[in-house]
């Protein structure tokens, strides 16, 4: 039994107290069995679990997949790098796996399609390098017979190149012709601004005194003759309405020349009506004459009494003619008329 002075026991230590070996245990570094062994094996796992998560991943993208070459030719491969996907219809279905150069100073890109979406791919099939604006190129592919031949392994394709950004210089050229020609349209000397001046002046001749008339005549002095003239031209109306009115009384009134007119031809038709029957007499006179040559002094008698007959009615007749040519204002000379006994 150790005294409380023994330089081995710890100054505070305490043989009676219950808790001293948990304590001494506690300060004392813990001891385990095998540590070394231990740590190897969890080396070990992390390593395989590192390679078993890479072996997945090239699973996964295909790294052990069947596959066949494709090689397209192209003008330049800016912006195309290992890796990239050959797409079809949005889908991929081949990598690059490398780029050369060739001989002739063209670009060699070395194409793995999968096996499983070779049959995508025929002798027909067209294949496309485009540079958007924004983003990467893409390389696609485009069947339209999928009856066609398969495309072969190491098969050599041209790739159609197109790029967008190449085309924004002459957007921005265009661009700027676009706007000087604008500029010189809406310019003080374009026609533009022309055409707004010559529409101000008409607009202002419009709202002054001549109005439209001094935009169609050209101007004020022009339009003042062109109203001075539809002024007379209206008095002219005005004074041709009241001839028309005294030439429609003096011809068509009731003392006018057309209802004496009327009245002389009921006349000249009664008096052409005496005519008609004394002709007619004369007409029966001369077939008794004829029939009755023997009573030829009695007979000649009668048709000089017929005859003075007939002249008086002619002359009734040729009286009412010159009284219808005096009153008719375009009859020809009253003296050109004459009437020829038979």
């Amino acid at each position: 039994m150790s005294s409380p002075h023994d330089p081995s026991t710890p100054p505070d230590s305490d043989p009676s107290d219950p808790l001293q070996p948990a304590r001494a245990s506690a300060s004392s570094p813990v001891q385990v069995a095998n540590l070394e062994f231990k740590a190897r094996l969890l080396l070990i796992f992390m390593l395989l679990l590192v390679c078993g998560s890479a072996l997945f991943v090239l699973y996964a993208r295909g790294a052990f997949d069947a596959t066949q070459r494709l090689v397209l030719i192209a003008e330049d491969s800016e912006g195309v790098v290992v890796g990239m996907d050959l797409t079809f219809a949005g889908f991929p279905i081949g990598r690059v796996r490398r780029i050369e150069l060739a001989e002739d100073g063209k670009a060699r890109i070395l194409v793995d399609v999968t096996s499983k979406d070779a049959h995508w791919l025929r002798t027909t099939s067209v294949f496309t390098l485009v540079r958007g604006i924004v983003g990467g190129p893409n390389i696609r592919a485009y069947t339209g017979l999928l009856n066609d031949p398969a495309l072969p392994d190491g098969a050599v394709r041209t790739v159609l190149q197109g790029d967008a950004s190449a085309e924004i210089p002459k957007v921005i050229s265009a661009a700027k012709d676009l706007l000087e020609n604008l500029n010189n349209l809406t310019g003080s000397s374009g026609s533009v601004g022309v055409s707004l001046a010559n529409l101000q002046t008409l607009t202002e001749r419009l709202n002054g005194p001549g109005g439209a008339l001094t935009v169609l005549l050209g101007s004020e002095a022009e339009a003042k003759k062109f109203a001075a003239t539809l002024d007379r031209t209206n008095a002219l109306l005005t004074k041709l309405d009241g001839l028309a009115a005294k030439t429609d009384t003096q011809v068509f009134g009731e003392k006018g020349v057309m209802p004496e007119t009327r009245a002389t031809i009921v006349q000249l038709n009664t008096m052409l009506g005496e005519a008609r029957s004394s002709l007619k007499k004369v007409d029966a006179v001369l077939q008794d004459a004829q029939a009755i040559s023997a009573n030829a002094k009695d007979a000649t008698a009668d048709l000089g009494a017929l005859r003075a007959d007939v002249e008086a009615n002619l002359r009734k007749v040729e009286g009412l003619i010159n009284d219808i040519s005096r009153k008719w204002p375009f009859a020809k000379d009253a003296h050109d008329a004459e009437i020829k006994l038979p």
